[in-house]
């Protein structure tokens, strides 16, 4: 049964999801919603810069971020809806997914042989936000629990190493700029969350 306070989360997973599946067989269609940075500076294609998180490389990618954005979006959603209104959260979500490409496309404007595609840096934006609002809260990587704050700080670490790398086709800037506007964007909607994480961190308490 769908809580008051994540209908959006199901909304995106849903819209997601039908946008990847119809995708996954239309060449076309893949290319007209994929961030090519050269449409966007060229044929001033801006849609490009949020419709890119539609769509996803294979399923194992889609899967991956929409199971994250399920958990991590149902128990942020009513923070959003709380001060922002009923479409908070899919503003929040947005943001996100803008801001995380932005300087993933400013780098690449006139790079004709860069695409990117998927929702991973809005996902880091809601991901982060919860670790904002219950750092020792215990998260399976793997089916390992990990406390959330301990993951963050090797999410971080890893991403800034692999970013620098460039050895594999993942956008990694993506995910660090998603999760920087998640916190950022989360205190200042709500300065208040920011002591709450700090007492928290002073007294641990781990569970699920």
């Amino acid at each position: 049964m769908t809580g008051p306070h994540m209908l959006l989360t199901i909304l995106i997973i849903a819209a997601t999801c039908i946008v990847s599946y119809l995708a996954f067989g239309n060449g076309r269609l893949m290319e007209r919603l994929i961030l090519w940075p050269p449409a966007v500076e060229r044929r001033h294609e801006y849609w490009r810069l949020l419709s890119y998180g539609l769509v996803h490389a294979d399923f194992q990618h889609l899967l991956f971020n929409m199971i994250t954005l399920f958990f991590f979006g149902r128990a942020t959603e009513w923070l959003y809806t709380r001060h922002l209104g009923p479409f908070g959260f899919l503003w929040f979500y947005l943001g996100g997914l803008l801001v995380s490409i932005l300087p993933t496309y400013l780098k690449n404007r006139g790079n004709p042989n860069y695409r990117s595609l998927g929702a991973s840096g809005a996902v880091s934006a809601v991901l982060f936000a919860y670790i904002l609002l219950a750092p020792w809260s215990m998260i399976l990587i793997f089916f390992v629990p990990l406390p959330a704050i301990l993951y963050a700080a090797g999410f971080v670490v890893w991403s800034i190493y692999m970013d620098r790398q460039g050895a594999d086709h993942v956008n990694h800037s993506a995910h660090l700029w998603g999760a920087a506007y998640g916190l950022v964007f989360t205190v200042i909607m709500q300065p208040s969350v920011l002591t709450l994480f700090v007492a928290q961190l002073q007294n641990p308490r781990f569970g699920f």
